[in-house]
């Protein structure tokens, strides 16, 4: 809040390039995060595979839920809403979170499920924005165009190369590496600042019904979807559980940026992320005090 409020600050006294900056996120930090991220975290492929399905239901469920909130809506917010309500926030507030509720073990896990969920925003949202809707007589759109839409953004890239990386057991040459991590940590601080920059220069968030339709999508919508997603792929005890605390998470804010660089309604993206943020702080209150019922 602080971070953010003071990027609002900034925003309604100077004139600010929101573009420029959102686009040094999206090409130059956030892939180096990604790329820090699959590099230093350890994972085993049995987890990968189920915790994975798991989150994949939740995210196609998610998404279904924000499309419907969009409806009769123009196309623009349309699609804002969809991936305001399946792109969350599981880094910067539902790690701490997670390591406060289960400890390291669940920590362990959490961490798991942000790289699945950075990873797959930048897979996800450029297909949600750029997708056409196609009459009946219309040919649908080339698997050509569906893939050059989701390379564009250089995070998908560093996927590759991180994967490559720990296959093949490599590593980077030390200044590199430092380097990788330095860009990493200014991503969050960032992608915050992006958030304020964008509310502060329109004043303060009209919070229409189709902004609190998508928040309570994501915000009560989100966990009881963690939670049937997880039955079904088999997930019990503390892995279930942490898949339904990063699914009660609000809108995360690095859509915003991918919403203002695919020409999608940012105002609305910003004004779910901001009004989601606030009001997680009783809803993952809740969630937390729930969770020993999935562990017990």
């Amino acid at each position: 809040m602080l971070v953010a409020g003071l990027g609002a600050l900034v925003s309604a006294r100077f004139p600010i390039d929101q573009a420029t900056i959102a686009r040094v996120t999206l090409y130059l930090l956030s892939p180096a995060l990604v790329l820090n991220v699959l590099l230093t975290t350890r994972v085993q492929a049995g987890e990968v595979l189920t915790l994975g399905a798991a989150y994949a239901l939740t995210v196609a469920g998610s998404l279904l839920l924000g499309w419907l909130t969009g409806l009769r809506a123009p196309q623009a917010q349309r699609r804002s809403l969809t991936a305001s309500v399946g792109i969350w926030n599981s880094g910067n507030m539902g790690l701490p979170i997670a390591l406060f509720a289960f400890g390291q073990a669940g920590f362990a896990h959490a961490t798991l499920l942000f790289l699945m969920s950075f990873v797959g925003m930048y897979v996800i949202a450029p297909v949600v924005y750029t997708a056409r809707v196609r009459r009946p007589d219309q040919p649908p759109p080339s698997a050509g165009r569906m893939l050059l839409n989701m390379v564009r953004l250089p995070a998908v890239w560093m996927v590759a190369l991180g994967v490559t990386l720990r296959a093949l057991h490599l590593q980077l040459p030390e200044g590199l590496t430092r380097g990788v991590e330095l860009l990493a940590q200014a991503t969050l601080p960032m992608v915050l600042l992006s958030l304020g920059l964008q509310l502060g220069s329109g004043g303060w968030p009209r919070l229409d019904t189709r902004v609190w339709l998508a928040t309570a999508a994501r915000l009560i919508g989100g966990p009881l979807l963690g939670v049937a997603a997880g039955l079904i792929c088999g997930l019990r005890g503390e892995v279930l559980a942490v898949l339904v605390l990063s699914a009660s998470m609000p809108t995360a804010v690095n859509a915003l940026l991918i919403a203002r660089e695919y020409g999608g309604d940012a105002d609305t993206v910003a004004r779910t992320a901001f009004l989601s943020t606030v009001l997680s702080v009783p809803t993952i209150a809740a969630v937390v005090a729930l969770l020993p019922r999935l562990t017990g």
